[in-house]
């Protein structure tokens, strides 16, 4: 199929469009802490409107009844692929070795708390 100016494009046979992923910019690890004192590790890329979108009970299912939450950690990457890798790598840590992770986090981020 031709578009307008002559470009030769792959017609899309599914009903929805495909969503384009965004590879390069600014990506976040986060780990949040729940009301009752569990963790939650995701990424976005755009670390305050998931803040938000988590505490106003929408995103990921294991929140809800878990909220509010609190921000924890967060690390900026700024490449998809190396975001994801952070994320999965965060998430196969014990809960000990996550509140190492995010004491020295605290501590090395101490005058934005």
């Amino acid at each position: 199929m031709m578009n307008p100016d002559g470009v030769l494009v792959a017609k899309n046979r599914n009903k929805h469009p495909r969503k384009t992923i965004k590879r390069e910019g600014k990506f976040f690890v986060y780990i949040v802490q729940c009301r009752d004192e569990t963790y939650y590790t995701g990424y976005t890329n755009d670390l305050k409107s998931r803040i938000a979108l988590h505490n106003g009970g929408n995103g990921a299912k294991y929140l809800r009844g878990r909220l509010p939450v609190k921000l924890v950690y967060a690390k900026e990457y700024h490449y998809y692929k190396n975001a994801l890798r952070g994320e999965r790598n965060i998430k196969k840590l014990t809960r000990e070795q996550k509140e190492r992770l995010i004491r020295i986090y605290e501590e090395s981020n101490r005058d934005n708390f």
